[in-house]
């Protein structure tokens, strides 16, 4: 077995997809969690991005379905936590309006995050460092600050946290150890991207959410394909089993390698 089909084995992508049985299965993978977990329902951080959108549109078709299976009340929370100004926050605001959610709540992260970062460059200091914490250390604080907030608000409500990470960004290790990878489920955990905007085409994800540059949103002009070096439509091509470049594959597998270490289970002896 070559190293593209361990991987595509160990993240479950298909070749191809057909859209609607893709969404009723994760509705109901949905529903069924929520009803064995004994909770109330669902808290998802809309970033407004097409990944948190999709989740968002399949959360609050699971908890409408069981409001009305159970004859009680299954409630989606949706989170928007911007850091200071978000210029695309009105993203966020379109994806609730086009999912109906009637439970939002914005988070400003800014004084949280900074004072964590104070506490870090004190603590550098002490042992000789002096320096501010460079962009990448404090965009992992940012998202391991929101997941803080997600779980306090969880934790309140009785809410499963869903996570929005998918293949194409399982393989690159393109999420936050301990931030945006810190959930209690994953719902499109074996799509690839491609996949993903097939199902936000059907959810009725918004036109402006469908349009813009992927992007984790930790610094201003960040976008995961300039940071990565590859494009999503090598990373989804790879996933299908599709022959790509030679330089992409060997991104994509150097890359998969390198963050194994966010893949796997906590190492212990």
């Amino acid at each position: 077995m070559s190293l593209q089909q361990e991987i595509i084995a160990k993240l479950g992508v298909q070749p191809q997809i057909d859209v609607e049985a893709e969404i009723r299965k994760r509705v109901d993978f949905l529903k069924e969690y929520i009803t064995k977990a004994g909770v109330s329902g669902l808290l998802i951080a809309i970033s407004g991005g097409i990944d948190s959108a999709v989740a968002a549109g399949l959360c609050k078709r699971a908890t409408d379905e069981l409001t009305e299976e159970k004859g009680r009340e299954f409630k989606t929370v949706g989170v928007f936590q911007p850091y200071g100004q978000q210029i695309d926050i009105s993203d966020s605001y379109a994806v609730a309006e086009a999912f109906d959610l009637k439970y939002r709540v914005e988070t400003n992260i800014e004084e949280a995050v900074n004072e964590i970062a104070l506490e870090a460059e004190f603590g550098l200091k002490s042992i000789g460092v002096h320096q501010h914490l460079s962009r990448g250390g404090k965009g992992n604080v940012k998202a391991r600050t929101r997941m803080v907030v997600q779980y306090a608000l969880a934790f309140e409500l009785n809410l499963l946290v869903v996570g929005t990470d998918h293949a194409s960004e399982a393989i690159t290790g393109f999420y936050t150890k301990y931030g945006d990878g810190a959930v209690d489920i994953t719902p499109l955990s074996s799509l690839n991207k491609r996949q993903v905007r097939e199902l936000a085409r059907s959810l009725g994800v918004p036109q402006s959410v469908l349009d813009k540059a992927p992007t984790a949103g930790l610094w201003e002009g960040q976008t995961d394909e300039q940071e990565l070096g590859i494009t999503y439509g090598d990373n989804s091509d790879y996933l299908e089993g599709k022959t790509i470049s030679d330089e992409a594959r060997e991104k994509l597998e150097k890359q998969y390698l390198k963050t194994e270490h966010k893949r796997a289970s906590i190492p212990g002896i």
